[in-house]
């Protein structure tokens, strides 16, 4: 026996639980956090049948040969919530397929052969292990409302039962291993390694391991850009003409007995350097939300831009990428810096600008346009996404010659 209840009532609420994460995933989809997923692969069932022959013979029997087909095809459905970048909860169902087994040449004559099938409902954690802002390990660990159903079948007269079918129900652990790649916000492709821990119909406990593949879907993540809209892009201002010098004041009406003296005009005042000009693109109207590719629709405005620097003289142009507070600090860094770059290219390409006078720089969301209280929340949910939109942007600061 297990050193865990096998009431009813535990298996009742494991069942619950489990089935609940699945249907809740499904449900609330407006949270980044929730995700479930189909995984299938190899299961093993390591059975112990010169046990069960020799509760059935006793322990005089004389057992022969064994043969055993202990590899079958498992599959696992699950769901679960993301808490935070490092803890999920996660409830699945599991089937191991079905191992075979026989025992002949059994003294008295006789064989005995058996079909075991488990599966179960879980619930349990997981530990998260971020590597990258991609790929992710993990541990997992929780508890099992197994069942086991058992075909036994006899020839001979070794054995005084008839053939006879079972089902055991059970309470025991799982744990297991894997490794998270994410193909997108919404799409992931997992591996792991799993032991459930199993009873037979005759009270004896087995080991199942199932290494398996699957996808995972994250509800709520999906990678639709924002509703194009184009900014407002500023006329480039004209530079700016010198102001003239002031007239030089008259000489004093010369004294009746001195000649007048000789007054020196002043040297005319140098004008003062023009201000910088700084247009303010957004992020989500020429690049697709995650990406650093110009699409076609965010083409136009940087047109614009572009045909007013070919028209006026400058200095210097700095273009700045800026993202949300969504992501990781190296993850936004690279992001904004690959569209500040995407700009510069896209300027050079259109209008013919020297490269050599477009510096780029990429920040990591800080430097935000919305304040903390504006857009609460630490999750990826698209209402959240929607309020950063101001923070997604690409600065251009020209700087005039004089």
């Amino acid at each position: 026996m297990n050193k865990f209840s096998r009431s009813p009532k535990v298996s009742q609420i494991l069942q619950c639980g489990a089935l609940a994460l699945l249907l809740q995933s499904a449900a609330q989809a407006d949270d980044v956090g929730w995700y479930g997923g189909l995984s299938i692969g190899q299961s093993r069932a390591k059975i112990n049948d010169a046990r069960i022959a020799n509760d059935l013979l006793g322990p005089n029997s004389n057992l022969g040969a064994s043969d055993h087909q202990d590899n079958d095809t498992g599959y696992k459905v699950f769901g679960g919530y993301q808490l935070n970048p490092y803890l999920a909860i996660e409830g699945s169902y599991a089937d191991g397929g079905k191992s075979k087994f026989t025992e002949t040449n059994i003294a008295p004559a006789g064989t005995l052969t058996g079909n075991i099938q488990p599966d179960g409902f879980s619930l349990g954690l997981l530990g998260i292990l971020p590597v990258t802002s991609r790929f992710s390990a993990f541990l997992r660990g929780g508890i099992l409302d197994g069942r086991t159903k058992s075909t036994l079948s006899t020839t001979g007269t070794a054995f005084g039962n008839p053939d006879s079918s079972r089902t055991s129900h059970y309470t025991d652990w799982k744990y297991g291993v894997g490794v998270q790649y994410a193909l997108s916000e919404s799409f992931a492709v997992r591996a792991e390694a799993e032991r459930y821990r199993m009873d037979d119909t005759y009270n004896h406990t087995n080991n199942v391991d199932l290494i398996s593949v699957g996808l995972v879907y994250r509800f709520g993540a999906h990678e639709e850009p924002a509703p194009a809209r184009m900014a407002d892009v500023a006329p480039v201002a004209a530079p700016m003409e010198p102001p003239p010098p002031p007239p030089a004041p008259p000489p004093p009406p010369p004294a009746p007995a001195e000649p007048p003296p000789v007054v020196m005009a002043p040297p005319p005042m140098a004008p003062p350097p023009p201000a910088p000009h700084k247009v303010s693109l957004s992020a989500d109207s020429l690049f697709v939300f995650g990406k650093s590719d110009v699409h076609e629709a965010g083409k136009e405005a940087l047109n614009r831009l572009a045909t007013e620097l070919k028209t006026g003289t400058f200095d210097t142009i700095k273009v700045t990428g800026h993202t949300d507070r969504i992501g990781t600090h190296d993850y936004n860094l690279k992001l904004s810096l690959a569209r500040a770059e995407a700009v510069k290219a896209y300027l050079v390409e259109t209008a013919g600008l020297p490269a050599d006078r477009i510096i780029t720089e990429g920040t990591d969301g800080s430097d935000p346009v919305t304040k903390p209280e504006d857009c609460p929340g630490h999750g990826r949910s698209a209402k959240r996404i929607l309020c950063l939109q101001p923070d997604r942007r690409v600065d251009v600061e020209v700087l005039m010659s004089r």
